[in-house]
Protein backbone atom coordinates (compact mmCIF):
# COMPACT_ATOMS: atom_id res chain seq x y z
CA UNK A 1 0.00 0.00 0.00
CA UNK A 2 3.13 1.82 -0.21
CA UNK A 3 2.26 5.56 -2.00
CA UNK A 4 -1.07 5.26 -1.73
CA UNK A 5 -3.39 7.47 -0.07
CA UNK A 6 -4.76 6.50 3.75
CA UNK A 7 -8.54 5.66 3.50
CA UNK A 8 -11.26 7.05 5.85
CA UNK A 9 -11.11 4.63 8.19
CA UNK A 10 -7.10 3.66 8.37
CA UNK A 11 -7.12 7.86 9.20
CA UNK A 12 -9.47 7.35 11.78
CA UNK A 13 -8.03 4.60 13.23
CA UNK A 14 -4.29 6.36 13.33
CA UNK A 15 -5.92 9.35 14.92
CA UNK A 16 -7.55 7.81 17.55
CA UNK A 17 -3.83 5.60 18.44
CA UNK A 18 -2.25 9.48 18.62
CA UNK A 19 -5.24 10.61 21.08
CA UNK A 20 -5.09 7.67 22.87
CA UNK A 21 -0.90 7.79 23.43
CA UNK A 22 -1.37 11.84 23.67
CA UNK A 23 -3.79 11.42 26.61
CA UNK A 24 -1.54 9.24 28.78
CA UNK A 25 1.49 11.58 27.63
CA UNK A 26 -0.53 14.40 29.24
CA UNK A 27 -1.65 12.57 32.71
CA UNK A 28 2.38 11.47 33.08
CA UNK A 29 1.48 7.86 32.39
CA UNK A 30 3.85 5.83 30.87
CA UNK A 31 3.11 3.73 27.70
CA UNK A 32 5.38 2.18 24.50
CA UNK A 33 4.39 3.69 21.19
CA UNK A 34 6.28 0.72 19.49
CA UNK A 35 3.67 -1.45 20.77
CA UNK A 36 0.60 1.15 19.66
CA UNK A 37 2.56 1.17 16.32
CA UNK A 38 2.64 -2.56 15.54
CA UNK A 39 -0.46 -2.73 17.24
CA UNK A 40 -2.19 -0.09 13.76
CA UNK A 41 0.63 -2.75 11.91
CA UNK A 42 -1.77 -5.40 12.69
CA UNK A 43 -5.20 -3.20 11.79
CA UNK A 44 -4.78 -1.17 8.82
CA UNK A 45 -1.78 -3.11 7.08
CA UNK A 46 0.72 0.17 6.99
CA UNK A 47 4.35 -0.24 7.78
CA UNK A 48 6.29 0.81 10.59
CA UNK A 49 7.88 3.81 9.23
CA UNK A 50 4.69 4.96 7.53
CA UNK A 51 2.66 5.23 10.97
CA UNK A 52 5.46 6.81 12.60
CA UNK A 53 5.18 9.54 9.44
CA UNK A 54 1.69 9.54 10.06
CA UNK A 55 1.90 10.07 13.49
CA UNK A 56 4.24 13.26 12.86
CA UNK A 57 1.36 14.63 10.37
CA UNK A 58 -1.18 14.48 13.28
CA UNK A 59 1.55 16.61 15.71
CA UNK A 60 1.74 19.13 12.59
CA UNK A 61 -2.32 19.13 12.24
CA UNK A 62 -2.70 19.91 15.93
CA UNK A 63 -0.46 22.90 16.00
CA UNK A 64 -2.10 24.29 12.98
CA UNK A 65 -5.36 23.30 15.14
CA UNK A 66 -3.88 25.50 18.00
CA UNK A 67 -3.13 22.50 20.32
CA UNK A 68 -0.71 20.37 22.25
CA UNK A 69 0.99 17.34 20.76
CA UNK A 70 3.61 14.56 21.40
CA UNK A 71 6.24 15.74 21.69
CA UNK A 72 8.63 12.41 20.43
CA UNK A 73 6.29 12.96 17.03
CA UNK A 74 7.84 15.90 15.25
CA UNK A 75 5.43 17.46 13.14
CA UNK A 76 5.69 16.92 9.42
CA UNK A 77 4.02 18.73 7.01
CA UNK A 78 2.38 18.51 3.60
CA UNK A 79 -0.86 15.89 4.89
CA UNK A 80 -3.84 15.22 3.44
CA UNK A 81 -7.03 17.90 3.97
CA UNK A 82 -8.68 14.44 4.65
CA UNK A 83 -6.31 13.75 7.74
CA UNK A 84 -6.98 17.68 8.77
CA UNK A 85 -10.60 16.43 8.86
CA UNK A 86 -10.00 13.31 11.07
CA UNK A 87 -7.94 15.15 13.81
CA UNK A 88 -10.90 17.51 13.92
CA UNK A 89 -13.30 15.05 13.87
CA UNK A 90 -11.88 13.01 16.80
CA UNK A 91 -11.34 16.70 18.48
CA UNK A 92 -14.91 17.35 17.99
CA UNK A 93 -15.54 13.82 20.46
CA UNK A 94 -13.42 15.45 22.92
CA UNK A 95 -15.34 18.88 22.86
CA UNK A 96 -13.47 20.60 21.00
CA UNK A 97 -10.35 20.38 23.26
CA UNK A 98 -7.11 17.96 23.75
CA UNK A 99 -7.33 19.03 27.34
CA UNK A 100 -10.86 20.22 28.89
CA UNK A 101 -10.24 23.63 30.80
CA UNK A 102 -12.31 21.79 33.67
CA UNK A 103 -9.40 19.59 33.63
CA UNK A 104 -7.01 21.67 34.08
CA UNK A 105 -5.38 22.62 37.67
CA UNK A 106 -6.10 25.69 39.07
CA UNK A 107 -4.85 24.89 42.52
CA UNK A 108 -1.04 25.25 41.46
CA UNK A 109 -1.43 28.60 40.45
CA UNK A 110 -0.30 30.29 43.80
CA UNK A 111 3.25 27.87 43.98
CA UNK A 112 3.79 28.20 40.30
CA UNK A 113 7.04 29.54 38.90
CA UNK A 114 7.36 32.77 37.74
CA UNK A 115 6.31 33.29 34.26
CA UNK A 116 9.42 34.81 32.15
CA UNK A 117 8.52 36.20 28.94
CA UNK A 118 10.48 36.02 26.36
CA UNK A 119 11.12 38.08 22.82
CA UNK A 120 7.80 37.95 20.80
CA UNK A 121 8.42 35.97 17.84
CA UNK A 122 9.04 39.18 15.30
CA UNK A 123 11.96 39.88 17.59
CA UNK A 124 13.66 36.41 17.92
CA UNK A 125 16.51 35.35 15.56
CA UNK A 126 14.86 32.26 14.40
CA UNK A 127 12.60 32.82 11.31
CA UNK A 128 9.24 31.79 10.67
CA UNK A 129 9.19 27.89 9.79
CA UNK A 130 8.86 27.29 5.87
CA UNK A 131 5.24 25.69 6.68
CA UNK A 132 4.05 28.45 8.47
CA UNK A 133 1.29 29.03 5.66
CA UNK A 134 0.01 25.96 5.47
CA UNK A 135 -0.39 26.11 9.77
CA UNK A 136 -2.12 28.66 9.25
CA UNK A 137 -4.50 27.66 6.54
CA UNK A 138 -5.20 24.90 8.85
CA UNK A 139 -5.93 27.63 11.54
CA UNK A 140 -8.48 29.41 9.23
CA UNK A 141 -10.01 26.42 7.83
CA UNK A 142 -11.41 25.72 11.68
CA UNK A 143 -10.99 29.10 13.17
CA UNK A 144 -9.02 28.42 15.60
CA UNK A 145 -8.58 32.05 16.80
CA UNK A 146 -12.37 31.86 17.33
CA UNK A 147 -12.71 28.91 19.82
CA UNK A 148 -10.10 30.00 22.00
CA UNK A 149 -11.70 33.49 21.95
CA UNK A 150 -15.25 31.47 22.68
CA UNK A 151 -13.31 29.50 25.58
CA UNK A 152 -13.68 31.43 28.32
CA UNK A 153 -12.94 29.16 31.25
CA UNK A 154 -9.21 28.85 29.39
CA UNK A 155 -9.40 32.74 29.01
CA UNK A 156 -10.09 33.31 32.66
CA UNK A 157 -7.86 31.06 33.96
CA UNK A 158 -5.17 32.50 31.70
CA UNK A 159 -6.06 36.02 33.26
CA UNK A 160 -5.85 34.77 36.58
CA UNK A 161 -2.25 33.11 35.97
CA UNK A 162 -0.98 36.64 35.02
CA UNK A 163 -2.20 38.42 37.71
CA UNK A 164 -0.95 36.08 40.11
CA UNK A 165 2.35 36.86 38.28
CA UNK A 166 1.81 40.18 38.22
CA UNK A 167 1.38 40.60 42.01
CA UNK A 168 4.07 38.33 42.90
CA UNK A 169 6.74 40.60 40.07
CA UNK A 170 5.69 43.55 42.40
CA UNK A 171 6.17 41.96 46.15
CA UNK A 172 9.50 40.58 44.41
CA UNK A 173 10.42 44.26 43.96
CA UNK A 174 9.79 45.12 47.32
CA UNK A 175 6.37 46.98 46.04
CA UNK A 176 4.03 45.09 48.41
CA UNK A 177 1.94 48.26 48.29
CA UNK A 178 1.01 48.09 44.20
CA UNK A 179 0.72 44.82 44.37
CA UNK A 180 -2.39 44.97 46.60
CA UNK A 181 -3.42 47.64 44.21
CA UNK A 182 -3.87 45.48 41.08
CA UNK A 183 -7.63 45.34 39.56
CA UNK A 184 -8.86 42.13 37.84
CA UNK A 185 -10.93 44.53 35.61
CA UNK A 186 -12.48 41.85 33.17
CA UNK A 187 -13.90 40.01 36.63
CA UNK A 188 -14.79 42.70 38.02
CA UNK A 189 -16.25 45.25 35.67
CA UNK A 190 -16.71 43.04 32.22
CA UNK A 191 -15.07 43.37 29.54
CA UNK A 192 -15.78 46.58 28.17
CA UNK A 193 -12.53 47.98 29.13
CA UNK A 194 -10.09 47.38 26.19
CA UNK A 195 -8.01 45.47 29.06
CA UNK A 196 -8.59 42.60 31.33
CA UNK A 197 -5.94 43.75 34.64
CA UNK A 198 -4.75 46.88 35.75
CA UNK A 199 -1.34 46.47 37.01
CA UNK A 200 2.13 48.63 37.79
CA UNK A 201 5.77 48.82 37.17
CA UNK A 202 7.95 48.82 40.04
CA UNK A 203 7.81 52.68 39.25
CA UNK A 204 4.39 52.78 39.72
CA UNK A 205 3.83 53.11 36.12
CA UNK A 206 0.35 51.65 34.88
CA UNK A 207 0.33 48.35 33.13
CA UNK A 208 -2.90 47.78 31.75
CA UNK A 209 -2.88 44.32 30.51
CA UNK A 210 -4.51 42.15 27.91
CA UNK A 211 -4.13 38.92 28.02
CA UNK A 212 -4.71 35.89 25.75
CA UNK A 213 -3.99 32.52 26.06
CA UNK A 214 -4.12 29.60 23.91
CA UNK A 215 -2.77 25.93 23.80
CA UNK A 216 -0.76 25.77 21.14
CA UNK A 217 2.42 26.76 20.03
CA UNK A 218 3.70 30.83 19.85
CA UNK A 219 2.50 31.72 16.15
CA UNK A 220 -1.00 30.37 16.87
CA UNK A 221 -3.60 33.20 15.93
CA UNK A 222 -5.88 35.01 18.70
CA UNK A 223 -8.91 37.04 18.18
CA UNK A 224 -8.52 40.68 19.15
CA UNK A 225 -11.40 43.34 19.21
CA UNK A 226 -11.93 46.71 17.55
CA UNK A 227 -12.26 47.85 21.11
CA UNK A 228 -8.81 46.40 22.47
CA UNK A 229 -7.31 47.57 19.49
CA UNK A 230 -8.44 51.40 19.86
CA UNK A 231 -7.74 51.38 23.41
CA UNK A 232 -4.25 50.05 22.77
CA UNK A 233 -3.73 52.78 20.28
CA UNK A 234 -5.17 55.53 22.82
CA UNK A 235 -2.97 54.16 25.52
CA UNK A 236 0.37 53.28 23.90
CA UNK A 237 2.71 53.87 26.94
CA UNK A 238 0.71 52.00 29.47
CA UNK A 239 -1.56 49.25 27.11
CA UNK A 240 0.53 46.18 26.55
CA UNK A 241 -0.79 42.44 25.44
CA UNK A 242 0.34 39.64 27.70
CA UNK A 243 -0.07 36.63 25.35
CA UNK A 244 0.19 32.71 26.91
CA UNK A 245 0.57 29.86 25.02
CA UNK A 246 1.25 26.34 25.49
CA UNK A 247 -0.97 26.85 28.58
CA UNK A 248 -2.27 23.04 29.23
CA UNK A 249 1.63 21.63 28.98
CA UNK A 250 2.71 24.93 31.37
CA UNK A 251 2.64 28.13 30.58
CA UNK A 252 5.08 30.17 28.10
CA UNK A 253 4.88 33.96 27.42
CA UNK A 254 5.56 37.03 25.62
CA UNK A 255 4.68 40.56 25.53
CA UNK A 256 3.55 42.62 22.49
CA UNK A 257 3.08 46.56 23.03
CA UNK A 258 1.42 48.67 20.78
CA UNK A 259 1.11 49.70 17.71
CA UNK A 260 0.28 45.79 17.22
CA UNK A 261 0.42 46.04 13.51
CA UNK A 262 4.23 46.02 13.85
CA UNK A 263 4.28 42.33 15.25
CA UNK A 264 0.86 41.20 13.50
CA UNK A 265 -1.15 40.69 10.64
CA UNK A 266 -4.29 42.00 11.85
CA UNK A 267 -7.45 40.92 9.77
CA UNK A 268 -11.38 41.77 10.10
CA UNK A 269 -13.02 38.37 10.36
CA UNK A 270 -16.58 40.09 11.89
CA UNK A 271 -18.92 42.80 10.04
CA UNK A 272 -22.03 44.75 11.34
CA UNK A 273 -25.03 44.09 9.31
CA UNK A 274 -28.22 46.85 9.11
CA UNK A 275 -30.81 47.96 7.30
CA UNK A 276 -30.70 50.96 5.29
Amino acid sequence: MAGEDWSESENAAIVADYFAMLGYDLSGQRYNKAAHNRDLQSQIARSRGSIEFKHQNISAVLMGLGETWIAGYKPAFNFQASLEDAVNRQLQKQGGWIVPPTQMNTSTFHEAAPLWPEPPPTQRNTPPPDELEQMLGVARKFDVAGRDARNRALGKMGEERVLLHEQSALRSAGRDDLAREIDWVSAEEGDGAGYDIRSFTPQGKPRLIEVKTTNGWERTPFHISRNELAVAEDQREDWVLFRLYQFSRGPRAFELRPPLDAHVSLTATSFTARFD
